[in-house]
């Protein structure tokens, strides 16, 4: 794919990654007076649902287009527990700005459906029915796109199709956009994708969707790609490999003497904290560049180690998703969990430690662990480079496998745990995690850490291909895009 588009309305440039020229759209505070001539045709915006993502859009959305006459409406069930949570954030009844899901949609020229995947698939038809002929049909998300592969089924002709995705939580949207009134530009990346066209618009109205949401750079991408880059990727690095990874060094430290304490601190807040702060600012080769030489051979063995082992599990991940199987098994898990609930990590003894340790955490005296750079950083290169193997752009991979790991998902587990996470995700995301964190915490464990204690002499490709790799460059261009602003997170 060629990674170009055109806006009648935005300024846009072209921006080198690697070997590859990629349009974006700078975001920023100052682009807001385009957004009426964005959304030209657009009177309502319906945001559907109010999960992850719909408290942050619906009001960014809001506040970004104060000053013109595009009403932002929340759409929930009738008898939904998080209408009051809605009120509370200033929609209510009164003023029409929070109604009835169906009511909101068949009113709405742009419609936001942002309920859960279990939600989409079961309701998907109901709401192709409710939707005005010419509206725009709003995904963050591309599973609902996988669902109808899955049914053998399409959208409707007569609307446009297009996905905003931001590259981050809900409340990482929202915390940052805040942040972004004093820093213009702070927010979340977000890629954007035109599924339909029906009537010229549908460009200029993701764009405008993106801007609006406060993200500092949009790039364009497709459904089929977002989809399986984010469900893979939170399968990987994001959030199961990394809950895998942390557990299996704990048990590894702590069988070597450590004290639980430490083996907490050398593990999960190694990764979480001065390793992701590495990475943020200045890219995943600088934590092996601030090794000293003897530190530099530990990294190299252990990432060494763990980049094959990583790239085979990664690789049977993104078979799963794009083959559809891990969609059918998030909405058959829709039928099963009201009876069978999924229960929490949080009560294990690991985590009980992690409580106790944050509770003492000294910022400035968390250890970074040699050992746990070389598996982390090992596991973010291969889903990297497999992403990269399956066409997707720089843009998506390095957004999808390093910052809304590091700018968004680790600062939250640092704040608040791992645990706390795993447990407080998307139902999609809690279904991956517990169905491929402990195949890595297993495969890490019998393969990576066998191989890093034995004699035997450990194949280097790995740490030669990352010390040449063409990514730094791409995460170099990123980061000339970044606000000058780590998110702020309320524990």
């Amino acid at each position: 794919m060629r990674w170009d588009f055109t806006s009648r309305v935005f300024e846009t440039e072209v921006k080198q990654f690697a070997d590859t020229e990629e349009r974006i759209v700078r975001g920023g505070r100052d682009r807001f007076g385009l957004l009426r001539d964005a959304f030209e045709g657009v009177g309502q915006i319906g945001v559907i649902g109010w999960g992850s993502q719909g408290p942050a859009q619906a009001q960014n959305l809001r506040e970004s287009l104060v000053g013109t006459d595009v009403k932002v409406v929340v759409g929930l069930r009738e008898h939904s527990s998080s209408r009051a949570d809605a009120r509370e954030a200033g929609f209510t009844e009164d003023d029409g700005t929070l109604g009835e899901m169906y009511e909101v949609i068949r009113k709405s020229d742009l419609v936001l459906l942002l309920i859960s995947d279990a939600a989409l698939a079961e309701n998907y038809e109901k709401v192709f029915g409710s939707l005005k002929r010419g509206a725009t049909l709003g995904l963050s998300h591309g599973f609902l796109l996988a669902h109808l592969r899955n049914e053998g089924r399409d959208f409707p002709p007569h609307i446009n199709v297009i996905g905003v995705c931001p590259k981050g939580m809900g409340p990482s949207v929202r915390r940052l956009y805040v942040q972004g009134k004093e820093h213009n530009g702070a927010g979340i990346n977000a890629s954007f994708a035109i599924e339909q066209d029906a009537d010229g618009r549908a460009t200029d109205i993701a764009i405008g969707w993106s801007v609006a949401l406060g993200s500092p750079f949009s790039f364009i991408t497709t459904l089929e790609n977002e989809y399986r880059s984010d469900i893979a990727g939170e399968r990987g690095i994001l959030l199961g490999a990394v809950h895998g990874i942390v557990e299996s060094l704990f048990r590894r430290f702590v069988d070597q003497g450590m004290s639980d304490d430490d083996a907490f601190k050398q593990s999960t807040e190694s990764v979480t904290g001065p390793i992701n702060r590495i990475i943020s600012h200045d890219g995943i080769l600088a934590v092996y560049n601030g090794l000293s030489d003897d530190e530099k051979a530990t990294f190299g063995r252990m990432y060494s180690a763990t980049y094959p082992t990583a790239y085979g599990l990664l690789a049977e991940i993104y078979d799963e998703v794009a083959s559809g199987n891990e969609i059918r098994s998030v909405v058959m898990a829709g039928d099963r969990l009201p009876k069978w609930p999924m229960g929490n990590v949080a009560g294990t003894r690991m985590w009980r430690v992690g409580e106790g340790v944050r509770a003492q955490r000294v910022e400035s005296e968390i250890p970074l662990n040699v050992e746990a750079a070389g598996v982390y950083c090992g596991t973010m290169m291969a889903q990297i480079d497999l992403l990269l193997s399956h066409g997707h752009s720089y843009s998506e991979v390095c957004n999808e496998s390093v910052i809304e790991a590091v700018d968004s998902l680790n600062p939250y587990m640092h704040a608040n745990g791992v645990d706390y996470m795993v447990d407080n995700c998307s139902t999609t995301a809690r279904l991956g995690t517990r169905k491929w964190g402990p195949r890595f915490d297993h495969i890490i464990q019998q393969d990576v850490f066998t191989a890093f204690d034995s004699d035997d002499e450990i194949d280097d490709t790995p740490l030669r291909e990352l010390l040449a790799h063409t990514v730094h460059g791409a995460l170099a261009v990123c980061a000339e895009l970044r606000p000058a602003v780590d998110i702020s997170v309320v524990v």
